[in-house]
């Protein structure tokens, strides 16, 4: 082989090398996908599809479920039906946000009456009052009501601290009449961040430790370092005598 021809040889190989390289490259740009916690793909040493290992979110099987304390309809005088209910969170060191949640209510002969839909934060640790208001009207009779979290609906991540401000609560004290009993409570703010429109309900048991009232309000504001009241009223006597009174600020996290 001539030196001419080594010569074109030797350009004509590392154009070659040059253009395998770049194929290469594009076609690996093109196929292969790097590993994320959103491609429905259990790799990259996870423990389940998308969840544990590198990823922020939790598998199911690592936490345990919420649990739903108690599920209560409440019919006022009026006609008006309200939903409280209780979930607790067991995991000390796992929370949830925007947890969807089902609460259905039957009537006579089981029959569903309705489902109402709505979304609750599980802070880790703690327990969440949900209140809904004005679920039924016209004096409908209820039977039953639930409350209801798909196991697998919970996006479960680690937190080992609750992050949010809650305000205290104290002066717990029931006034008013037997027809028109009124509940009033102190909010206070240890933070120096004035706290805005704060939900508040209050969930009101007797003796056998069975929800007999329940209500919610909004505080306006709290002050840096101060306190507020909130005020429940009631335009009807509870069916049933007063024992225990648990005011709760509804806070989600952050």
């Amino acid at each position: 082989m001539s030196w001419a021809a080594r010569r074109r040889f030797i350009i004509l190989f590392i154009l070659g090398a040059v253009a395998v390289a770049f194929l290469a490259v594009v076609l690996i740009s093109t196929v292969y996908k790097t590993p994320t916690c959103s491609d429905k793909t259990q790799n990259q040493g996870e423990a389940g599809v998308d969840c544990g290992g590198p990823c922020s979110y939790l598998c199911t099987p690592q936490v345990v479920p919420p649990t739903v304390l108690f599920t209560k309809a409440i019919t006022n005088e009026q006609g008006r039906t309200d939903i409280v209910a209780s979930i607790e969170n067991k995991n000390l060191t796992a929370a949830a946000k925007g947890v969807p949640y089902n609460v259905l209510i039957y009537g006579p002969h089981q029959a569903l009456l309705k489902t109402v839909t709505g979304r609750v934060d599980l802070p880790p640790g703690g327990k969440q009052t949900v209140y809904i208001p004005g679920v039924l009207f016209n004096n409908q009779t209820v039977v039953n009501s639930f409350l209801e979290i798909d196991p697998i609906a919970p996006k479960w991540f680690t937190l080992t601290f609750d992050p949010r401000i809650v305000p205290f609560v104290t002066n717990v004290n029931q006034t008013g009449s037997l027809t028109a009993p009124r509940i009033t409570a102190t909010l206070g703010n240890r933070t120096v961040v004035v706290q805005s429109n704060v939900q508040v309900v209050v969930v009101v048991r007797d003796a056998r430790g069975e929800v007999i009232g329940a209500s919610q309000t909004v505080v306006p504001s709290i002050a840096a370092q101060g306190d507020s009241g909130a005020t429940f009223t009631w335009n009807s006597a509870f069916p049933g005598i007063p024992a225990a009174i648990e005011v709760t600020p509804i806070v989600g996290l952050p």
